[in-house]
């Protein structure tokens, strides 16, 4: 059951959905993997999932308008089509995780925990990517152009399983030849591509179980993540920030914990 939605839910959720879209205009990554952690702490993992991709699409949508027309229309096709269709595979093992039974349980200070796979891999995932930022050869890998469809098929069906997409996608877009403005406009392409695709398959598989999308929250945090955006187009050119992405990495890994041990 979800937590109860109060004043530090919205302070929570809205302020991570700002600050996050703000910093990542330019990066190409970033705001699912934090808002995921955010939602994570109030709501079940297959929610909160469904509630990242929905900002997440809308603030793409959003940054469409703002850079959009800089796209390139080749880089879309050779990797947004394998993109969609790994997106399909990736939020169909979401679900089937989220029916199997505990991995574990067990009882800390008179409480029992329960170690729920969807939970595991999802800790698992968040640690994954948190170290991606950490270790300096792994932040910095990039491959050829060749590869954009391989690229396009890993990071759709990451999108799809957890929404942590973005990584992936500039590691394989940032060698494809593109102009900054292209990059970062075909990143925002392909996220909306993969994004609407793992939504057909979320919202009702969501909404069949009788799970309450919590519509003020999601509205307040699409708001603040367009606030973030609009501020991120005008005012910041580059996004790296090192002490940023450490302080965020070990975040990720603490949440991490808290996921695969059944604590959140």
């Amino acid at each position: 059951m979800p937590r109860t939605v109060n004043a530090m839910t919205y302070l929570v959720v809205c302020s991570v959905s700002f600050v996050a879209s703000g910093l990542t205009l330019f990066s190409g990554f970033g705001l699912g993997t934090l808002l995921l952690p955010a939602f994570a702490l109030f709501f079940p993992v297959e929610r909160a999932v469904a509630l990242t991709a929905i900002v997440h699409f809308l603030n793409g949508l959003f940054k469409l308008a703002l850079v959009g027309r800089h796209a390139d229309r080749r880089a879309v096709q050779r990797f947004g089509a394998p993109a969609i269709l790994a997106a399909l595979v990736g939020a169909w093992v979401l679900l089937q995780l989220t029916e199997l039974p505990p991995l574990a349980s067990y009882t800390l200070f008179g409480r029992e925990f329960r170690v729920a796979p969807v939970k595991f891999a999802m800790g698992w995932l968040l640690a994954v990517f948190a170290l991606i930022d950490l270790i300096p050869y792994t932040r910095d890998l990039t491959f050829s152009s060749k590869y954009l469809p391989l690229g396009g098929a890993l990071s759709g069906f990451f999108g799809g399983l957890s929404g942590m997409q973005g990584a992936l996608r500039s590691a394989f877009l940032l060698r494809a030849g593109l102009s900054k403005e292209a990059f970062v406009a075909t990143g925002v392409v392909v996220a909306c591509l993969i994004d609407f695709t793992r939504l057909g398959v979320y919202v009702p598989a969501v909404l069949a179980t009788g799970g309450d999308l919590d519509y003020a929250l999601l509205a307040a945090a699409v708001l603040s993540a367009f606030a973030g955006a609009f501020l991120g187009a005008r005012y910041l050119k580059k996004v790296t920030l090192r002490g940023v992405q450490l302080i965020v990495a070990a975040m990720l890994l603490l949440v991490a914990m808290g996921l695969a041990s059944g604590v959140l």
